[in-house]
């Protein structure tokens, strides 16, 4: 698991029970493993680099770094644009740590949606957008949450990587940044002198293989850390509370909007309020 903090293992189920999900998971808000939620799809077969490269490697793709949480001009913005073949032969070669996420690749190539199969268990699944992550051996996505709060199906088609995840009770445990989905505490490496509260969080943790499914329910925290250079698609779900998309989508409309428009105006004390306001809010009293 490579933390010093505690986690626990994250269910796995190997055989998709509707009913038994939905009552067990689903309901509760507790992520689990599906291990043959995507058997029938096509995907799970094609959808590998070669695949991508050989069909379309000239897609021009948006790749982000490290930089993506740090305040400035590049805060939450992609660190530049390449063909998605270029990208995908430097990701299998560990050339490079970029990440290529949130990529609505059906946008791009309607004709792949017959390659996924929505599951009709529950309605509110996307048919518009249905986004891929990749990421080489070594990238790291840091703790957030999503900000549009649905239910996430995270299907791995290539690679192993790990989930770290907490509940969204542990939100100011893990110093969450006001206005925004993030939080800057490393949960591989914790500076429990700067974020003591951390050692206070309970969380979950899974490697998840290729042909498995995480179910991330909505708000659920999450850091991930490729083991493997990895392909995989998210599928969204509406909340089944209304309330929670309401509050999505306000933090798409307003909550993200404040914290980019303050952070062009004045960047470092714009983050500096923001890291000392997610100090006293852990320490408060819940």
């Amino acid at each position: 698991m490579n933390s010093p903090l505690s986690f626990r293992q994250v269910p796995k189920l190997e055989t998709f029970d509707p009913e038994v999900f939905k009552r067990d998971y689903l309901y509760p808000c507790k992520p689990v493993v599906i291990g043959d939620f995507s058997k029938d799809w096509g995907a799970r077969e094609r959808w590998r680099p070669e695949f991508f490269i050989e069909n379309y490697g000239q897609e021009q793709v948006k790749v982000y770094d490290t930089g993506f949480g740090v305040p400035g001009k590049k805060y939450m913005s992609n660190l530049t644009t390449m063909p998605l073949g270029d990208y995908l032969k430097a990701m299998m070669s560990g050339q490079t740590t970029l990440r290529l996420f949130l990529y609505n690749m059906i946008k791009v190539a309607p004709e792949l949606k017959a390659d996924v199969k929505l599951p009709k268990f529950i309605k509110g699944f996307s048919e518009r957008f249905m986004f891929m992550f990749f990421g080489s051996q070594g990238s790291v996505t840091q703790m957030h949450y999503d900000i549009d709060l649905s239910h996430v199906f995270h299907t791995a088609f290539t690679g192993r990587k790990r989930f770290y995840l907490y509940p969204p009770s542990m939100g100011r445990k893990l110093y969450r940044h006001p206005f925004t989905i993030r939080s800057y505490v490393d949960v591989l490496k914790p500076d429990l002198e700067k974020f003591p509260k951390l050692a206070e969080a309970t969380g979950d943790y899974v490697e998840l293989a290729p042909g498995e499914t995480l179910f991330i329910p909505a708000g659920y925290w999450h850091h991930v850390v490729y083991d493997e250079p990895s392909i995989a698609l998210s599928l969204r779900c509406a909340h089944h509370h209304w309330w929670k998309r309401v509050e999505g989508i306000l933090n798409i409309l307003f909550v993200q909007m404040v914290d980019r428009l303050v952070n062009k105006i004045t960047p470092v004390a714009w983050f500096e309020w923001k890291q000392n306001k997610a100090r006293l809010l852990a320490e408060k009293p819940l």
